[in-house]
Order: C-alpha cells, then sequence, then structure tokens
C-alpha cells in the first residue's frame, strides 16, 4: 500500500495528510532517507521520508513492517514522530569530512550532512542517514528541524495554534469546563479545609506566582497578608496544603527577603498557625534549601544516569554497570527526597505538629515534598483522580516553572531541572514497594512524564497562574473566542487523556492489584482488614534540636540523629538501645503489617531503592527481556481481574433471570461489555492463555530504532551531553579526534 502511494506521488502526499493535526503545516521534507535501527553502520533500516512540521519530526516509512499491537497508540503521534519540544539536541555529521555540528536556531551548516542525529529529552536516540537523499534537500530538512525546535517566545508552540483550531473545529460537541475540574479534586480540597482555616483570594498575590485562591489560618486578617506579603521571595506568604486528621497542618512558603523581618513575621504567622491547630501544638519550620540537593546538582546527577542509561554501551557486568549508576547521585537523591518527606510525614502523624515547609522561591523542592508527604499521609492522592489533583494543585496552580524547568524554548540551560521526573521516580518508589496501594501504573507514570514534551496542553507549559492566564487571555482575544469560555475547554490539561490515548490505551493505567478503601488484607492465610490505631506520643520529643521548636529553625538539619533516622533500621526491625521518639515510631510502624489505604513510609536502606528500569531501560535492546520483566505479571493479574469481573457481571445477570424466572447460568463466552477496565482481556475456557509474542519488559514501549548510539564515545558531543555545555565550533569539532 505503502509503496504504491509513494510511486504515485500525489496519493502518497494527500495519504500524509491524514497523519497532521489541525493547524499543522509541512515545512520542510527530505525523500529516500533511512532511519537506523541498529547501532551498527549497516544497510539495516527503514527507508521512507522525513518531514519537518510546525510540531514534530515525522519518518514516513515506504514500507513499514506488519501493524503489530505492540505498544501504545497515540492519536497525535506516529511511532517515528518526534515533538520538537522533545528535541535535546539536533546533531549533523558528514562522515566523509568527519565532521559533527550541534545545531541550533538560525544556524549556518557549511557541510552536507550525511546523517542526522536527534537526543530526545525522553532518552530517545535516533539516526537518520541521507546516503541516498539530495545533499541540498537533507541539508535543509536539518536546518528547519533545529530552527523549528528553538521558538522565539511561547505562543509560537504548536499548541497554540492547534488548541485554537481544534476549538472552532469542535463548537457544540467539545466538553464543559465543569467536566474536567472533577480532576482537581476540589471536593476533596474543601472537606480537608477545617473550621480554623478560611480561603482567601489574593489577588495581589495572584499577580505574581500564587493561585488566584489559597487557603490561610482564619486568624490572619487579609490586611495581615497584604502588608507582609512584601517580605516574602515573591510575595509568596505561608499557605496552607493538607490537614491531617489529627489537626496538625503541612503548611509552605517562600523565604524571607529581609533577614531583618524574620523575627517579626514569625511573630506573626506562626502564632496563628498555631490557632489553627485544635491541641494549639507546635509548629515545626523545615528549610529545604538547606537540607536536600539543589537544581543544579539534581540536574548534574540525570545528565549523569542519562548518559550512562542511553548514550554509553549497555555494560555486560552488572556490578560495574550498577557502580556507575550509583557514583551519578541520582538514587542518592531520590532518597534524600523520600528521607526527607517521611521525617515530615513523622513530625504531622507521629508528633502531632504543624510543618512548615520553607525554601528561597516556595516553587521547586517545595512541590516534590509537599507532595511526597500528602501521597505518604493522603490515601485519596495514590489514586488516579487523586493524583491528577495533588499534581495540579501542588505544581501548576503552586507555581512550579514548568516552562524553564522544561526549557521548552531552549533559552537558558541554567534554569533548566528535572524536578518533575525526580518526584515521578520517588512515587515509583513507593510504588515498587506497595505496589497494591496505587490505583494507577507506572505506564502512567511513564506517559505522564512524556506529556510533558507535547506541548499541546496548558498543564506543563507555563511558569505560573499568573503566567497561564495572560497566556491564554491573550490566545483566546486572537483566536476569536468569546470571552468567558472556560480556559479548560479551549486550551484542556493533560488530564484529558482521551486526546492523546483511545480509552482501551488508557486502561494501561489501571493498576489490577489496587486495594480499595476497605478492602481486606491476608495474613498467614487469614483475612483481616487493618486500620492503625492512633498511637500518642509526647509532645516533648527526645532528640529534638530547640532551635525547631516553635517555628525557629537554625543551621542544623530538621531531626537529630539524622543519619540513624530510617536508614539505619535493621532488617529485622529489633530494638535499638537508646532509641528516640522518632526512630521508635518508624519501627512501630514497619513491625505492623501495612494498610494500604492508610499511612505509607518506604523503605529507605539503599539496597531498597531501584532504577526505575520501563523510564531509563525502554529504549535500550540490550535492556529488553523477551516475554520477561514486570509485563509478565501484569498481564496474568489482568487476565485474572477481568476475568473476575466478568463472572461477577454473570452473577449479576443470573440474579437478575432466577427473579424472572429463568434458572440458566450465562458462560464466560457469553456476551459482556466491551469497555474492559484491564488492558489484557480474560480468556475464553476453550482458549488457555499465555502470552502475546510481542510482550517485553519495555511494553508499552518500542526500543526498535529508538536508541542508536554512534561514534559520539569520548567526542565533544559525548562531552557536552555529559554537562561540559560548551558550544563548540565546526572547525574545533573537526580536529577532535572521533
Amino acid at each position: 500500500m505503502y509503496s504504491s502511494l509513494n510511486r504515485a506521488g500525489l496519493g502518497f502526499n494527500l495519504f500524509l495528510s491524514l497523519f497532521f493535526s489541525p493547524g499543522e503545516i509541512v515545512v520542510n521534507e527530505v525523500n529516500f532517507v533511512r532511519k537506523c535501527l541498529s547501532a551498527d553502520s549497516s544497510q539495516e533500516g527503514l527507508w521512507g521520508k522525513l518531514i519537518c512540521t510546525n510540531f514534530k519530526v515525522s519518518f514516513i516509512p515506504t514500507d513499514p513492517p506488519s501493524e503489530q499491537k505492540s505498544h501504545l497508540s497515540h492519536l497525535l503521534l506516529g511511532l517515528h514522530d518526534i515533538p520538537l519540544t522533545c528535541l535535546e539536541q539536533v546533531v549533523t555529521v558528514n562522515d566523509t569530512k568527519g565532521k559533527k555540528k550541534v545545531l541550533g536556531s538560525n544556524q549556518k551548516l557549511k557541510f552536507n550532512p550525511t546523517e542526522l542525529i536527534l537526543y530526545c529529552k525522553d532518552l530517545r536516540i535516533i539516526r537518520f542517514c541521507f546516503v541516498e537523499a539530495g545533499p541540498e534537500s537533507a541539508k535543509k530538512v536539518c536546518l528547519a528541524i533545529a530552527h523549528y525546535s528553538h521558538p522565539a517566545d511561547l505562543p509560537l508552540l504548536f499548541g497554540f495554534e492547534y488548541q485554537g483550531r481544534r476549538y472552532h473545529d469542535s463548537k457544540g460537541t467539545h466538553l464543559a469546563g465543569h467536566v474536567l475540574k472533577k480532576h482537581f479534586g476540589l471536593s476533596h480540597l474543601m472537606t480537608c479545609i477545617m473550621q480554623h482555616k478560611k480561603i482567601s483570594i489574593c489577588i495581589s498575590v495572584f499577580l505574581l506566582s500564587l493561585p488566584e485562591h489559597i487557603v490561610v489560618p482564619v486568624s490572619l486578617a487579609d490586611q495581615d497578608l497584604k502588608q507582609n506579603s512584601i517580605y516574602f521571595m515573591n510575595q509568596r506568604i505561608p499557605v496552607w496544603c493538607w490537614n491531617h486528621p489529627n489537626g496538625s497542618a503541612l503548611v509552605r512558603m517562600a523565604s524571607i527577603a529581609d533577614p531583618l523581618q524574620q523575627r517579626r513575621i514569625d511573630q506573626r504567622f506562626i502564632p496563628a498557625i498555631t490557632k489553627s491547630h485544635p491541641q494549639r501544638s507546635e509548629v515545626i519550620r523545615s528549610d529545604l534549601d538547606k537540607c536536600l540537593p539543589n537544581i543544579q546538582d539534581l540536574q548534574s546527577a540525570f545528565i549523569k544516569i542519562r548518559h550512562i542509561c542511553v548514550i554509553d554501551s549497555f555494560e555486560e557486568s552488572e556490578e560495574r554497570w550498577l557502580s556507575s549508576i550509583e557514583n551519578t547521585r541520582w538514587l542518592e537523591y531520590v532518597r534524600a527526597f523520600l528521607k526527607h518527606s517521611a521525617e515530615m510525614v513523622y513530625l504531622l502523624d507521629g508528633k502531632n505538629t504543624s510543618v512548615i515547609l520553607q525554601e528561597e522561591e516556595d516553587r521547586d523542592l517545595n512541590c516534590v515534598v509537599s507532595s511526597l508527604v500528602q501521597l505518604m499521609l493522603d490515601p485519596h492522592y495514590r489514586s488516579l483522580v487523586g493524583f491528577q489533583s495533588l499534581v495540579q494543585k501542588e505544581w501548576v496552580m503552586a507555581g512550579h516553572r514548568f516552562l524553564d524547568r522544561c526549557n521548552h524554548l531552549k533559552k537558558n540551560d541554567k534554569d533548566e531541572s528535572p524536578l518533575f521526573m525526580l518526584f515521578l521516580d520517588c512515587v515509583w518508589q513507593v510504588m515498587n514497594q506497595y505496589p497494591a496501594a496505587f490505583e494507577f501504573t507506572e505506564t502512567y507514570l511513564t506517559v505522564l512524564s512524556d506529556s510533558m514534551w507535547i506541548p499541546l496542553f496548558s498543564t506543563f507549559l507555563f511558569n505560573s497562574p499568573k503566567q497561564r492566564a495572560q497566556y491564554l487571555m491573550d490566545f483566546a482575544k486572537n483566536k476569536a473566542i468569546p470571552q468567558g469560555e472556560d480556559q479548560l475547554v479551549y486550551f484542556p490539561p493533560v488530564w484529558d487523556w482521551s486526546q492523546q490515548y483511545s480509552t482501551a490505551d488508557q486502561t494501561l493505567f489501571n493498576n489490577p492489584m489496587f486495594v480499595g478503601k476497605g478492602a481486606a488484607c491476608v495474613q498467614n492465610g487469614e483475612v483481616k482488614t487493618f486500620r492503625r490505631t492512633k498511637k500518642t506520643y509526647s509532645a516533648t520529643v527526645r532528640g529534638t534540636h530547640a532551635s525547631l521548636r516553635n517555628g525557629q529553625k537554625g543551621g542544623e538539619d530538621s531531626l537529630a540523629r539524622r543519619g540513624s533516622l530510617l536508614s539505619e533500621l535493621k532488617p529485622d526491625f529489633s530494638l535499638v538501645k537508646d532509641e528516640s521518639p522518632s526512630e521508635r515510631f518508624f519501627r512501630d510502624w514497619f513491625s505492623r503489617p501495612a494498610d494500604q489505604q492508610s499511612l505509607l513510609i518506604p523503605l529507605l536502606i539503599p539496597s531498597h531503592l531501584a532504577l526505575w528500569k520501563l523510564y531509563f531501560l525502554r529504549w535500550v535492546p540490550e535492556a529488553c527481556i523477551f516475554k520477561g520483566g514486570p509485563i509478565t505479571a501484569y498481564h496474568k493479574l489482568s487476565q485474572l481481574v477481568d476475568e473476575i469481573e466478568i463472572l461477577q457481571s454473570h452473577l449479576r445477570q443470573y440474579k437478575g433471570t432466577r427473579e424472572s424466572g429463568s434458572t440458566q447460568l450465562p458462560g464466560l463466552s457469553g456476551p459482556f461489555s466491551s469497555q474492559r477496565r484491564m488492558y489484557f482481556k480474560a480468556s475464553s475456557l476453550q482458549d488457555p492463555p499465555s502470552p502475546p509474542d510481542f510482550l517485553t519488559s519495555s511494553f508499552p514501549f518500542t526500543p526498535s530504532g529508538n536508541l542508536c548510539r554512534r561514534s559520539t564515545y569520548g567526542t565533544p558531543i559525548s562531552k557536552f551531553l555529559n554537562g561540559a555545555r560548551i558550544w563548540l565550533s565546526t572547525e574545533t569539532l573537526d580536529n577532535d579526534p572521533l
């Protein structure tokens, strides 16, 4: 089919239009391109056309392999498509002259490229060869890709064109805004607000980086907020995040810009938080800037682990490879954030104190820790809808600078940092230890991370609610959208998954092991429902530094004996001599069976933390396990859950037929709704279940053609991608040995 259309010329171009989204146009293209499927220079690969549009880099194979349902089918992107915002580096190569060049916007290319290597932010490395293509056409398409992947301003991202066209094309059929609002967890938010707190509409604060509506202690007058907000960095005053059932509150805020005002501000805000606690408990402040890695450390570690997992060859020696992973410090930083979050959980749950998370701008580290604390304490945030609301309120509406941290415009590498990716990795670590506690899967987390690089949704495009409101107001005006139209309709968030995946593919997000609220647990062969009894701990905690109390924090760590907390827990959780209350709290918790719908605390001994393989190694062919990995267990469990749901449905039908006088019991092969909850369906009794041939440990992502690591070792390109961000001229690259 593809061959005949290619020969037909006009028919082929007409066929290509089916792959385009509303508002998408072809910028440049080149024929007779080979997409390399392996790292060597053999002729193995796919032949076809390479296209650059204002949205993506698209490769259309002339004779694609037979279609096989071995991966997620994206509704906006083909198997060989890459969004322009997903491109990290565009590298051109001329093999005959031994030249390489990293292309930016509006740059010249002095040689005709024989290869194009695309380094992607989702860890893919894709290589195209132009040996049979026209040299000038190859050069033009490379320059076009480099130019359009560096937009000069935010409205030039394709999402602004796409959503405008989509809104007008779907008038009268689009979803109402109130339907999407359910994902933001507003009802759960309101149930958490106790009588000692109020919602404050802070217009002056909204003009900076906080949302329009915030929750503050009721004893604080709006005039107090306005007068004292000028002393906080970016006017980010203390804002309530979450309330424990015992009354302790989780609060986040920025640092005080003027150190001379610190004492006066503490005397005004700390007592207000104390009064909001039913027992007038003390308030402890944790300065995250002093006890956690900064954004530059995180970026450096991520570059290193990406280099080892993607750019370097996959090592045969497991010991050497794992030590290299450890030396990147990425897992060390993941552990640091989980550990500090667990310490805050102890203060809120075990010590019954309110906690203030303080960070210089309250927009980076606070987002990670506040989210993890709530994830550990509140089972609502471990559901699909709850997790979406958690990200929405603690990241998007709280003003995390997604535009800068993701570096969508590629303007300032110093501001780039994988904070949201670190958070998702931390979530995966907890999920890996308590798989039945989460309604969603690691596929969901991976797809969510990939969605950061698709510029069609409002979730990951802006630095603050204020910036979002301003840009979308201008967008509505430019696109002739009526005033008063809900922004969620004409520029929806990423949570509207139907824009990206079919209903069937979205079932991959559902965890078959999830234990819902009130579900029974099995211990020693007996079915029990575990409910933790609240244990009261002394208000005066031995070992806690005096400077922590009443909201005051010096340069000490947040808890005394920090090195022994959690990390020194014995595998058998035996009693430790001279045990502090915090250590006793954790030892007592780990000594009991975990209630999946209650407090969760991860084990943080280094051996309990693992590399998130589905994310870091999904494109590496050498790392793929054929018919193996977690997907095999997921496949069997999905079939089992689906079979149980079918039996329950048939049982309900049987009860209905008995009431009507019929006694016939439908068989497993009887009719059942096609909208089933699991991706893998139960087989009929005649066909015993067996794993599909296409299953690998990287499912539902395919490594084929997505990782071609060629001639980068020891070159300036390798050094560049490894963190030495130095732009080198073509002449320097030419003289450097390959």
